[in-house]
């Protein structure tokens, strides 16, 4: 039985960042989905492509830490994966959409990194809402897994967490201009190279 707000707050042996994710849809009808496939600045702007995603977020999940912070993040301490929270639409996205689009966007044979970027926060995982999105990404890994024949997948497939927004500066970094002011466009339908860091 879930606890109410009150009693988390009586009760300090209550870790919600060890909880589901809680959060509902902007709206009825849609879906919420999680992926971790790097630094989240380019996976996100990918996803904001995508016809049918109504809405995403940057932040962190799968960690021990309630109200972790980037730095702390960083520090690989809290064992939280930069994710990126989806909500989109099922009937114009179907789930199987930002699955191939997850595959695609990173090398899910390489653990705890992509490129330079190194570290767990780094590492590749699905994070799923119900089974059935379970079930879809089991058996995307497994159609994937036989592309890569030498080398084994390391993606982690588990239920989402509590997700903590990332602070505002990372939302849509690239989309707003990144680190050199050079905005990149989130226009549905995009096929304009990503360049991760602005």
């Amino acid at each position: 039985m879930a606890s109410s707000e009150g009693e988390e707050k009586k009760n300090p042996l209550i870790n919600r960042a060890l909880e589901p994710d809680s959060d509902a849809p902007v709206e009825a009808g849609l879906e919420l989905a999680q992926f971790a496939a790097g630094c989240f600045w380019g996976v996100e702007l990918r996803f904001q492509r995508v016809e049918g995603v109504v809405k995403t977020e940057v932040g962190y999940s799968q960690g021990h830490l309630d109200n972790p912070n980037y730095k702390l993040v960083c520090s690989g301490s809290t064992n939280h994966a930069e994710v990126v929270r989806v909500q989109f639409d099922p009937k114009i996205c179907p789930y199987t959409t930002l699955l191939d689009v997850f595959w695609a966007r990173h090398d899910p044979t390489t653990l705890n990194r992509q490129g330079n970027d190194v570290g767990t926060q780094y590492r590749s995982g699905i994070y799923y809402y119900n089974e059935r999105q379970a079930e879809l990404a089991r058996e995307s890994l497994e159609a994937k897994q036989k592309e890569f024949k030498d080398k084994k997948i390391v993606t982690e497939i588990l239920p989402a967490k509590t997700f903590y927004r990332a602070e505002e500066y990372h939302q849509q970094y690239l989309e707003k201009g990144g680190r050199n002011g050079l905005k990149q466009s989130a226009a549905k339908g995009c096929n304009d190279p990503i360049r991760c860091y602005g």
